[in-house]
């Protein structure tokens, strides 16, 4: 009897921020019965997961990714209670639930490192993070910087400094402490144990930094901060714990590489099941650009059976939709089209909440509101990932478009002009992005079944990105003038052909003749 392919490898998972998501008591943040309320939408999506980000207890120095307890609940967000229910009735529904998992640092209010800060150098508890005396002539113990900007290192009062890759609130945690990896198991184990169908690991390569703590300097050797080799040991180990329970739980990791050979190296049929793909995330609206981060993924994963990951926007990156609104106007068409190319590609597509109305990114929040450490620790000199955390317009005319009470105030303002993008506007519509999302999604799970785990790229203009995957052709037109439409019935369309032609900015799925 042939084995059943596991559920993730062809996946649309739909990524949840559930502080922007819904807010069922009116205090202006989503929480988990906002987000279980609203299962009926993802449903009628249809997605097959859903990614819930940090909902853990934190002082929310970046949004929950500083983690002061992780085995709970934040009671903004609601209790363990709200998370099994919401877990029950997703799986009722048919939906998986993935967590995110932060093992590369904890908040500084978390028990260990308020107990690191009360014990002296030296000591057992600063072994379970990065603690170090300075420069002997004075200053940190070397020149690393931070992501959030300024550096690395935060000193103590009694001279000793702590290693953080990202803010000051966030310490990085010793994974060559084996209290550390005992203790990150039992978390796993804890949040299976309840249910889940898999994490997502944040900064899943930098577990490990260089024990030498080498200074950069001005032409580093390669990234002394990252993949150092005993991360891939780890995730063999945590593998064996995925494995130990039922039901296809699995993994995937955020990893940052330069290069797709670097990405692969965690797809070893015994560490990760899957790692991020956010190539398509930096690459400009260019078909040249989108063929050469599609080849160069499938190539590299290939080797190791893995499924390829496809992501267009996050919580982390300016919304695709602005990405590519150059010239103005563009942006959403854009969109639309390039949502056909990932769902035809082979393996999974995670997608953000709000891409299906269509929602750009949110440009002109006021400074006083602005709540992302990218901001906060860089001087004001990049603004942030806070305008694409802002909440999800649910339905109304002003905000706060039915994800609050119309007394509440949401923890992010609303734009005024969202009116058309809500979910209760764009339902009735069936010329709506929500609607085209809905019919794209459809048509994907009815052809899956006759698609190959491979594609063939078709003969097309520079302008143009064609492939056939089975019976099924992709054509996205990235040019600036209409091209003619290949051979095939049409099944979908991003917008309307004109003449058999593909205007620019526009995308076509095709079935092959038999």
């Amino acid at each position: 009897m042939a084995q059943e392919t596991p559920w993730w490898r062809h996946a649309v998972v739909y990524e949840v921020y559930p502080r922007s998501y819904a807010d069922s008591n009116g205090d202006g943040e989503g929480d988990l019965a906002g987000l279980r309320a609203r299962l009926p939408h993802l449903l009628a999506l249809g997605v097959d997961a859903l990614w819930l980000t940090p909902f853990y207890p934190s002082p929310l120095a970046d949004g929950g990714y500083d983690v002061a307890d992780y085995r709970d609940v934040d009671p903004r967000f609601g209790s363990l209670a709200d998370f099994d229910a919401l877990v029950r009735d997703a799986h009722d529904a048919g939906l998986r639930v993935i967590v995110d998992i932060v093992p590369n640092h904890t908040s500084d209010q978390h028990p260990w490192f308020l107990e690191a800060l009360a014990a002296p150098p030296g000591s057992a508890a600063r072994d379970r993070y990065l603690f170090r005396p300075g420069r002997p002539g004075g200053g940190p113990p070397n020149d690393w910087p931070s992501t959030f900007g300024g550096p690395a290192w935060q000193q103590v009062p009694d001279g000793e400094w702590y290693l953080h890759l990202y803010a000051p609130e966030q310490p990085d945690l010793n994974w060559r402490n084996p209290q550390v990896r005992r203790e990150f198991e039992r978390i796993l184990r804890f949040w299976l144990d309840r249910g889940v169908d898999g994490f997502r690991i944040d900064v899943a390569g930098g577990l490990f930094k260089d024990p030498a703590l080498t200074d950069l300097g001005p032409n580093p050797p390669g990234d002394v901060m990252y993949d150092h080799p005993e991360v891939h040991e780890l995730y063999r180990d945590w593998r064996r714990v995925l494995d130990s329970y039922g039901g296809d739980r699995m993994a995937i990791g955020e990893v940052w590489a330069d290069e797709p050979d670097a990405l692969a190296r965690f797809l070893h049929p015994d560490e990760l099941h899957q790692v991020f793909q956010f190539d398509l995330q930096l690459a400009p609206w260019s078909a040249a650009a989108f063929r050469q981060v599609v080849t160069d993924c499938l190539q590299a994963t290939a080797p190791y059976g893995a499924a390829p990951t496809w992501v267009l926007s996050s919580h982390d990156a300016v919304r695709h939709r602005t990405r590519y609104d150059d010239p103005p106007g563009t942006g959403l068409a854009r969109a639309r089209a390039a949502l056909l190319m990932v769902l035809a590609l082979p393996g999974s597509a995670y997608l953000y909440q709000g891409e299906e109305l269509g929602l750009p990114e949110v440009l002109d929040l006021p400074d006083e509101a602005r709540q992302d450490p990218v901001w906060l620790h860089g001087g004001g000199e990049r603004p942030g990932r806070d305008g694409c955390r802002v909440p999800l317009p649910w339905s109304g005319s002003a905000p706060p478009y039915g994800f609050s009470p119309e007394d509440a105030r949401p923890w992010l303002p609303m734009p005024p002009g969202w009116a058309e993008l809500t979910v209760a506007a764009q339902r009735a519509d069936p010329g709506s992005t929500l609607s085209y999302y809905r019919q794209a999604l459809r048509l994907r799970r009815e052809l899956l079944p006759e698609l190959p785990e491979t594609m063939d790229w078709l003969e097309a203009p520079d302008t143009v990105l064609a492939f056939g995957r089975g019976p099924l052709v992709c054509v996205v037109n990235c040019g600036t003038e209409p091209v003619p439409l290949p051979l095939g019935e049409p099944l979908l369309t991003s917008g309307p052909l004109t003449g058999g032609l593909v205007p620019p900015d526009t995308a076509a799925w095709l079935r092959l003749p038999v």
